[in-house]
């Protein structure tokens, strides 16, 4: 497919749409983001919000392996022109994030890279501007939330039992969400060092990022509730709510 350059002065922006993932806890015999949700699959949701972002050039779909054709399909019935490809994706999400980047290779370090979990649906136009106008100063960036609940850490008794060992300070504490940014000579470097690495473990982007560049910043864009992952068989319900609501404001 073919895709308009950017316009010169500014990097190439890449959003590339992980739905890698069999999503076993939703319990069904379909990938999660292949189930429907207000009558568009849960794919196709989070292809089209970057689609729509003025701020994206190309987007890419690392697609579970079974279900590449279904994905081609999916697009190619939809319209979305800006998708330039569609590449199966790994065992792990590292595995799919490392086909993400083989599929921007050609790309300059400068270009920006967008990493995004497919079962985000809901993603917003405002969230997606945010990371890609922090990307003009930072090297990496994260979408996160304020935890409103409290969380503590855990421990194993003498007995077998889980206790509360301590409770961190929540207004420390964040929960991250996608999309996760980055100027790809960043994220290059990090998952070069990572899958060099015999003890690596599999983490977000970010957190890898975090590990193997200890000296690069990762900033954080303010989230938005409603850019929910949809994991248990309730959360699409509760999308439906969400969708609806933004629908009639």
């Amino acid at each position: 497919m073919s895709i308009d350059q950017p316009v010169r002065g500014r990097p190439h922006v890449t959003a590339a749409v992980l739905a890698g993932g069999v999503g076993s806890r939703m319990g069904g015999p379909r990938p999660k983001q292949l189930l429907r949700l207000a009558g568009r699959t849960v794919l196709e949701r989070s292809i089209a919000a970057f689609c729509a972002a003025p701020e994206v050039d190309e987007v890419v779909v690392v697609m579970v392996a079974d279900h590449v054709a279904e994905a081609e399909k999916i697009v190619a019935e939809g319209g979305h022109g800006k998708v330039s490809r569609i590449v199966p994706g790994g065992a792990s999400r590292s595995e799919s994030s490392r086909a993400a980047l083989r599929a921007v290779r050609d790309r300059a370090d400068d270009d920006l890279l967008l990493l995004h979990d497919a079962a985000r649906p809901l993603v917003s136009g405002r969230t997606i501007a945010a990371c890609v106008a922090e990307l003009a100063e930072a090297g990496a960036v994260g979408v996160a939330v304020p935890s409103s609940d409290t969380v503590v850490r855990v421990a194993t008794d003498a007995h077998g039992h889980e206790v509360i060992d301590s409770v961190p300070d929540r207004s420390g504490l964040r929960r991250m969400q996608t999309p996760q940014g980055f100027r790809l000579g960043v994220v290059r470097r990090a998952y070069e060092r990572a899958f060099a690495d015999p003890a690596f473990v599999a983490t977000d982007d970010c957190g890898v990022v975090l590990r193997y560049l200890p000296e690069e910043p990762v900033r954080i864009v303010p989230g938005e509730e409603s850019n929910i992952k949809v994991t248990h068989p309730g959360d699409l319900a509760v999308a439906e709510t969400l969708l609806r609501a933004a629908e009639e404001r």
